[in-house]
C-alpha cells in the first residue's frame, strides 16, 4: 500500500528546530489575536534573517471562509491557526459560521472587506469562482487551503492580481486517495460495502468517491477512468447505485448529514455490509453506530485525537489523512502577498501546489504521524514558516518545501 510522506514530515521526525507555543484564547466572534511584539527566529534552512509583521507593528487581519465547522479536519485546521499561528505571528483570524451557499460566501467576503481584512483563506467551496471574482473586485487577497479549482477554473483565474493561489491535494490526488482506499478493502477480500459520499457535489468528495469506485474494481455507468466517473457523479449529484457494476457490491449509498441520513445509515447497516467506506467525516458522524454494529469503516480526513481513538479503540481500520498544519503554507503565501511579495511561478501565475495524504491502518502508524504534528511543534512550525515568509522568498523555494518527497 502506497503511503505518501512529505519531506517536511521527515524533517520533523528527524528533529527540526521547534518553538514553544503560547496558550491562545478566542473571542466570541471566533477571532483570535496574538500578542504584539512576537519576533521571528532565523529559519534554520532558509539561511537568512526574516522579519515578521509583528516586528513592524502591523497586525494582519485574515478572514477564513468555512463550510464545515464540526468535522475533525476542520477543527484541527482551526486549532492550528488560532492556537499556534496566531500565537507566533502578529495576525488576527476571524472565522465565519458554516457557509451553505455561494450567496453566504459572497456576503462573508464583503463583510470581511468592509471590516478591513486584507486577505481571505477559503475552506469553503460552494462557488470558488465567485469568491475569487469578489475578492478581486474588493482588492482583498484570496487563497484556497482546502480543495482546488478544476483545471479550467485555474486557467481562468491564475492571472488575477489578488488570487494568491491554492495549496492542497489536487483532484488527481483526491481520486488516488479514494482509489487506494477502495483497493485496500478489495485486497482484504471484501465483497459488499456501504459508501458515504459526504458532501457531494463538493469536488474533493466527488473525486474521492470516483476513486473508491475505481479502487474497488467497479465501473460507473460503464466507465472506469477518473474523469468519466467524476463527470457522471457531478451530473447525478451523487451516486446512482444502478450504474455501479463489478465484483464488489455497493449495497448502500448515502451523502450529506441530518435526520434523513441517520435513517439511511440505519438502513445501510441493515444491509450488513462488510465495510463502510467514507470519503470524509465518518468518525464525526457515524463512529458510534458503526462501532456498535461491528462494521469496519474507513475515512479520508485528518490525524486528530478523535480519529486516533477510533482507530485504536473502535472499528476505523483505514485512515487517509492530512496533518492539521498542512494549511501552514497558505498562511505563508498570504503573509508574503500582504507584505508586498506576491509569489508567482515563472509565467507570472498564481501558485498551485499539490499535497498528498498519509495512510494509517493501525494505532502505531497513526501515532507516528499525529505526534509529529501535534502540540508545540507542528510539521509546519515557526522555523519552517519563517523560511517561507520574506521579501526574497521565491516560488521555487516554496515549491521545494511543499512538494518534496
Amino acid at each position: 500500500m502506497k503511503k505518501k510522506l512529505t519531506g517536511l514530515l521527515r524533517i520533523a521526525v528527524a528533529g527540526v528546530l521547534t518553538f514553544g507555543m503560547l496558550t491562545g484564547c478566542g473571542s466570541d466572534t471566533g477571532t483570535t489575536t496574538s500578542d504584539e511584539g512576537t519576533k521571528t527566529e532565523a529559519a534554520a534552512d532558509a539561511g537568512a534573517e526574516t522579519e515578521d509583521t509583528a516586528e513592524a507593528g502591523k497586525t494582519v487581519k485574515i478572514g477564513v471562509l468555512v463550510a464545515d465547522v464540526s468535522g475533525e479536519e476542520a477543527l484541527g485546521f482551526r486549532s492550528y491557526y488560532e492556537n499556534y499561528i496566531a500565537e507566533n505571528y502578529n495576525v488576527e483570524f476571524a472565522y465565519t459560521d458554516a457557509l451553505a451557499s455561494a450567496e453566504d460566501e459572497k456576503a462573508a467576503i464583503e463583510k470581511f472587506a468592509a471590516q478591513g481584512y486584507e486577505a481571505i483563506i477559503s475552506l469553503s467551496s460552494a462557488d470558488r469562482a465567485m469568491q475569487i471574482e469578489t475578492c478581486e473586485a474588493l482588492g482583498v487577497y484570496y487563497a484556497i487551503a482546502s480543495g482546488v479549482l478544476d483545471e479550467s477554473q485555474y486557467e481562468t483565474y491564475k492571472g488575477y492580481e489578488y488570487f494568491v493561489g491554492q495549496v492542497g491535494p489536487s483532484n488527481q490526488t483526491e481520486f488516488e486517495a479514494g482509489q487506494e482506499m477502495g483497493a485496500y478493502f478489495k485486497e482484504q477480500g471484501i465483497k459488499k460495502v456501504a459508501l458515504y459520499g459526504a458532501f457531494i457535489p463538493n469536488p474533493m468528495h466527488v473525486y474521492r468517491t470516483a476513486g473508491v469506485i475505481a479502487g474497488l474494481g467497479d465501473t460507473y455507468g460503464g466507465a472506469s477512468d477518473m474523469d468519466a466517473i467524476a463527470g457522471q457523479i457531478f451530473g447525478d449529484q451523487g451516486v446512482d447505485l444502478a450504474k455501479v457494476a463489478g465484483d464488489v457490491e455497493i449495497a448502500a449509498y448515502l451523502q450529506g448529514y441530518g435526520d434523513t441520513t441517520t435513517d439511511e445509515l440505519n438502513a445501510a447497516i441493515q444491509k450488513a455490509p462488510e465495510a463502510f467506506l467514507s470519503v470524509g467525516m465518518a468518525t464525526t458522524f457515524f463512529a458510534q453506530s458503526l462501532n456498535e454494529a461491528g462494521i469496519a469503516f474507513s475515512d479520508i480526513d485528518s490525524f486528530t485525537e478523535m480519529n486516533g481513538a477510533a482507530i485504536k479503540e473502535g472499528k476505523l481500520t483505514y485512515l487517509a489523512g492530512k496533518y492539521s498544519s498542512s494549511i501552514g503554507p497558505v498562511f505563508a503565501l498570504v503573509m508574503n502577498a500582504v507584505n508586498g511579495n506576491v509569489i508567482r511561478d515563472a509565467e507570472g501565475n498564481a501558485v498551485s501546489f499539490s499535497q498528498g495524504y498519509l495512510v494509517a491502518t493501525d494505532g502505531e502508524t497513526f501515532d507516528q504521524y499525529y505526534v509529529s504534528d501535534n502540540g508545540d511543534s507542528p510539521i509546519y512550525n515557526k522555523a519552517t514558516l519563517d523560511g517561507m515568509i520574506g521579501d526574497d522568498i521565491t516560488y521555487d523555494f516554496v515549491k521545494s518545501l511543499i512538494e518534496s518527497e
